[in-house]
């Protein structure tokens, strides 16, 4: 759509989750956006991710609820199985975590959550979709943008929000490439038809391992199944989605108990990504520019908030911005100053919950041990992550989903 404001827009380079809800945000604060893609469409590829209670809060804040609530699905346990043995270490409900957090929590095709929010920034005066614009370089002073095609685009500040390999990041921070981490992670959506019935179950299993995991689970109100599979490996590809190789992941599961191995015979086609993040930094602004999401503080996957916390990212920095009345600068400082804590304790504790599900020998029998008892005492205390925030709006209104998606 046109943007009926006369004001310079805000630049938001990258056009994915981070980069579209922050477009979505500026707008319900009147801030005009110009979105910036390098890609032709404004379109997700990958598979399913998981949405947790604190992000709900934000779909809340953003207009969002009803459309998530229509694609979503909403598991009732999260179950941990050992991988070698194929017994259940714990078992934890999830479905009643509303009571505690205000909100539920849910998966949904990484694809179905772009479409909401696309959705969401087309129906805005504010906001400017524009395809297939790669920035390449960037000038401070005024702000201004080159693309590999040969525009330039000026605008009032500017908000990177293009991913791991960020060019604005090598902009504003300079600190090269990504750290790759030695894992590797193969992911497939399959038909709910074609997933063995045994394991057509409304809940979020993971198989845990030596150096290995997979994780399944229902999407798409039951329809579809998501397996990812993460193990490690020396290889390496810049980028993140390529086709996998399925002797190489037979290799590594080929001493797993036998329902392991079935789940993966089950899939003919895999994409491969190899796991990079970075070390967490406190400055990631500069004058008019700042950082959202994984070009800020990129994260390993297993807490499951890359997504999340780019969200929380576009929330708080709304809110910074009209805080500051248009000074940028000062608005950008501030949001850092606010976020870095928070996402950094992610990152760090994303990479310890990654050892924790790929222990071995007696690690991994301590760990099974652990787990029991704290599930015998009610659980981990997990409200440093979904509870409420002091940077973010304290949302009580987000509804209840009526039951869990059913799986048939």
């Amino acid at each position: 759509m046109s943007m009926i404001s006369n004001k310079p827009p805000v630049l938001v380079v990258g056009g994915g989750i981070g980069g579209l809800s922050t477009a979505l945000a500026l707008s319900r604060k009147g801030i005009p956006v110009q979105v910036l893609e390098q890609a032709a469409e404004f379109k997700e590829i990958g598979a399913g991710i998981q949405l947790g209670p604190n992000v709900f809060r934000m779909f809340e804040v953003l207009g969002l609820t009803e459309a998530i609530f229509r694609w979503a699905a909403f598991p009732e346990a999260l179950e941990m199985r050992d991988s070698i043995t194929g017994e259940t270490v714990v078992e934890m409900r999830i479905d009643n975590l509303y009571q505690k957090y205000h909100a539920p929590y849910g998966v949904i095709h990484r694809a179905d959550l772009l479409d909401r929010i696309r959705d969401a920034c087309r129906g805005s005066n504010f906001i400017e979709l524009i395809p297939s614009r790669k920035v390449v370089s960037i000038e401070d002073n005024g702000v201004t943008v080159h693309t590999a095609s040969g525009q330039t685009y000026q605008g009032a500040a500017l908000i990177g929000c293009d991913g791991l390999w960020s060019t604005v990041r090598e902009h504003v921070v300079g600190d090269g490439k990504p750290v790759v981490s030695g894992h590797i992670a193969y992911r497939a959506v399959l038909p709910t038809a074609d997933w063995p019935k045994e394991y057509r179950l409304p809940k979020m299993i993971i198989w845990c391992g030596d150096k290995t995991h997979l994780v399944h689970y229902p999407l798409r109100r039951g329809e579809l199944f998501n397996l990812v599979v993460v193990f490690h490996s020396n290889r390496y590809e810049e980028g993140w989605d390529s086709y996998g190789d399925p002797t190489e992941l037979q290799e590594r599961f080929a001493e797993k108990c036998e329902p392991v191995r079935e789940l993966l015979s089950k899939v003919n086609s895999w994409r491969m990504w190899v796991l990079c993040d970075r070390p967490p930094i406190k400055n990631w602004s500069r004058g008019r520019i700042t950082l959202l999401g994984d070009a800020a503080h990129p994260m390993l996957q297993y807490l499951a908030q890359g997504a999340c916390m780019a969200i929380e990212d576009a929330v708080c920095l709304a809110n910074q911005i009209e805080a500051a009345n248009g000074g940028y600068p000062a608005a950008f400082s501030k949001y850092q100053d606010l976020r870095y804590l928070r996402t950094a304790r992610v990152q760090i504790m994303a990479k310890v919950y990654g050892e924790i599900y790929h222990a071995n020998a007696v690690v991994r029998e301590l760990r099974n041990k652990v787990l029991r008892e704290w599930a015998g005492q009610g659980g981990i205390d997990m409200s440093w992550l979904y509870g409420d925030q002091p940077e973010l709006p304290q949302v009580r209104n987000v509804p209840q989903p009526a039951t869990t998606r059913p799986v048939s």
